[in-house]
């Protein structure tokens, strides 16, 4: 047996872990077990947009995999029975509530109860090894459920007896709420292996910043930023203009609760400004949106009106500033302050001249229109600091920067949220920057070098200010993959009337991923298999009536519309796709009402398969990714046990 000196050097390391002949055995037998397993489900959820409860909810009920499997498993209950059992284990601890209202007899509930979930983990953790499903439970309950599960008896009557014994003891010692709850939890955590968010955590709904904190706690979870993500970590990072665009969305849609209660972040030095600008103006253009949420009264909806102008002129002003410094960016069409006739009151926008619906401009130079007045200056100042020294808000933008990316190369899927920039022919775009020329998969990790380093890199670093820049190009730039559209036409649907100006004309790449060849195209930039391989994408809400699986099953969009703004457009309330042993499965979600009536009705997100690609033979372990990376050390394990008997490395016994 030949080996270079870099082989023995890399097999005596692992000779400290493996130290004996018998150790490096078990594990190789251990690892190729779990390459025999069937492969583990992964869950794919796109654009939240806040709206928690529905997230929360889907989350809970693996996009219907858990009822599927309370149904596959308990055909023998009524379809009562199994709702309200899906009901317990999505809100174990509001449900038991309910229960101990309304059961005369507790401990038979808590001993069917207990039965049931017992029964139906044992058909959920069929495909793990009982390590890993050591590892998902709680540590105080390790032991019983793994008796519970694989028990210690010879024959089938023992085991029964001896489950019994240990749920009598476990409702005798008045622990079966405690014990219902963790066994729900365990199972709803456990139907998935893997969770993929492909972005659009932020905006328009009231709880970003819950769904990141439910994120943190999950066992297993990538994101790939979606652009509205973006501007917030943009805004964390310092970025003015995202900052501002922060502040007059959350304003537009009634949602400083995430602003001032999630990140404590104060907006008293803009209120009081805005108030005082203001004042005279009406702001008819500027009201928000879904207004149930914060405001209470009719007071608090004229003062958001007055607040969402002063925070958008500013932003108009910033934004100009940030393109005149980067003509790389391609964007002189959002500098449109600058062809705005102040006497007359009309804009010019692509040669072509429009009656603007708002005549009060009273912190806007003419001659100089893009300059923040030291008012502006001041508040932005106050709000930057917000910002940046929000320790909530930081502690969940490194969380996004740690498990996110702008793309994910996974089990032979690409995973981004918003488009490959293309050409109208089909090729990839090309993209001026300061550093050359980027397309195809180097403009991707291009873009995701530059904002790290806008966020992580040190304040000496020439660059770095750059990078914080780039921030706001990747939530609206021409060819920015996280935005897919020509032009954001925030300024002319809040001060021109002519819907043919608010036009966003989308990416070619919209177009042309119902092309086999184009996804192809794409697949093989990343290194992907294009035979097998698939796109998995979301950002554009899938409009009523169209299909969200594209090139012949190729592609998947499952933005359908999770924000409650755009439900009267897509008519469903979001798509989520489910990737486990035997193939893909799209399901479409109809609009989630509240957790309290989920609760009280014992109603579940209607779900419905919309899509379904089977494989011809089961997918195991070894066909993933993590597959492939056991089989390396399953290699390097066999070369430790050849090292070992052949003298080459002496086992430490170890």
């Amino acid at each position: 047996m030949s080996m270079s000196d870099a082989e023995i050097k890399y097999l005596k390391l692992l000779a400290k872990s493996y130290g004996t002949i018998e150790a490096a055995a078990a594990e190789i037998i251990n690892l190729t077990a779990i390459q025999n397993l069937p492969k583990g489900t992964e869950h794919f959820l796109s654009d939240i947009h806040g709206e928690y409860e529905s997230f929360l909810h889907i989350l809970r009920n693996a996009s219907g995999v858990i009822k599927l499997k309370i149904d596959e498993t308990f055909k023998e209950l009524s379809a009562t029975d199994r709702k309200s059992l899906a009901t317990l284990i999505y809100y174990p601890e509001e449900k038991l509530e309910i229960v101990k209202q309304s059961q005369e007899d507790l401990p038979a509930f808590y001993t069917r109860t207990l039965h049931q979930l017992i029964r139906l983990l044992e058909v959920i953790t069929v495909k793990y090894t009982r390590s890993y499903v050591r590892k998902q439970t709680p540590k105080e309950y390790a032991y019983i459920i793994e008796e519970l599960l694989y028990g210690s008896s010879t024959s089938d009557a023992d085991r029964m007896s001896y489950k019994e014994n240990i749920i009598r003891s476990i409702i005798e010692v008045d622990a079966a709420e405690d014990f219902i709850e963790n066994m729900c939890d365990l199972i709803s955590n456990i139907s998935v292996y893997h969770l993929h968010i492909l972005g659009d955590i932020y905006d328009r709904g009231p709880g970003g910043d819950i769904v990141l904190g439910a994120l943190m706690k999950h066992h297993s979870v990538d994101i790939q930023w979606g652009n509205h993500d973006i501007l917030w970590m943009g805004a964390a990072a310092g970025n003015r203009a995202c900052i501002a665009n922060v502040i007059r969305i959350c304003t537009r849609y009634d949602n400083l609760h995430t602003l001032e209660v999630g990140y404590g972040i104060s907006l008293r030095p803009l209120v009081m400004f805005a108030l005082k600008t203001y004042r005279d103006d009406p702001c008819p253009n500027f009201k928000a949106v879904a207004s149930q949420k914060d405001a209470l009264y009719a007071s608090d909806l004229e003062s958001l009106s007055k607040i969402s102008k002063a925070i958008a002129i500013i932003q108009f002003k910033i934004e100009g500033q940030l393109i005149a410094k980067h003509p790389y960016y391609e964007m002189n069409d959002l500098r449109l302050l600058d062809k705005v006739d102040y006497k007359n009151y009309t804009v010019e926008i692509n040669g072509k001249t429009y009656p603007m619906n708002n005549h009060f401009f009273p912190t806007i130079d003419p001659e100089d229109p893009y300059r923040l007045t030291d008012e502006e200056e001041a508040v932005m100042d106050r709000l930057r600091g917000a910002f940046v020294e929000s320790e909530a808000l930081q502690y969940h933008i490194r969380f996004l920067f740690a498990k996110g990316s702008l793309y994910k190369c996974i089990n032979g899927n690409l995973l981004f949220h918003g488009c490959m920039p293309l050409e109208k022919n089909g090729e990839f775009s090309s993209i001026r920057t300061s550093d050359g020329v980027m397309k195809g998969k180097e403009w991707f990790d291009y873009a995701e070098q530059m904002v790290r380093r806008g966020y992580f890199g040190h304040d000496a670093d020439k660059n770095k200010q750059r990078g914080i820049d780039f921030f706001w190009y990747l939530w609206c730039g021409y060819k920015s993959p996280l935005f897919g559209k020509r032009k954001i036409t925030t300024f002319e649907r809040l001060f021109v009337e002519d819907p043919d100006t608010w036009i966003e004309e989308k990416n070619p790449y919209y177009k042309l991923v119902d092309s086999e060849a184009t996804v192809e195209k794409i697949l093989e930039e990343f290194g992907l298999d294009k035979e097998n391989g698939h796109i998995i994408n979301g950002h554009m809400p899938v409009k009523r009536g169209n299909n969200p699986v594209h090139a012949n099953g190729k592609a998947f969009v499952i933005d359908g519309g999770f924000a409650k703004a755009y439900q009267k457009t897509t008519g469903i309330a979001g798509y989520s796709l489910i990737y486990n042993s035997y193939g893909f499965i799209l399901t479409a979600h109809e609009a989630f009402d509240s957790k309290a009536k989920a609760v009280a009705e014992e109603t579940d997100i209607l779900s419905t398969q919309v899509a379904k690609e089977n494989i011809r033979a089961r997918m195991l372990n070894r066909d993933t990714d993590t597959g492939k990376a056991l089989q390396e050390q399953i290699d390097s394990l066999k070369k430790l046990l050849e090292a070992y008997r052949t003298g080459l490395i002496k086992p430490n016994g170890g």
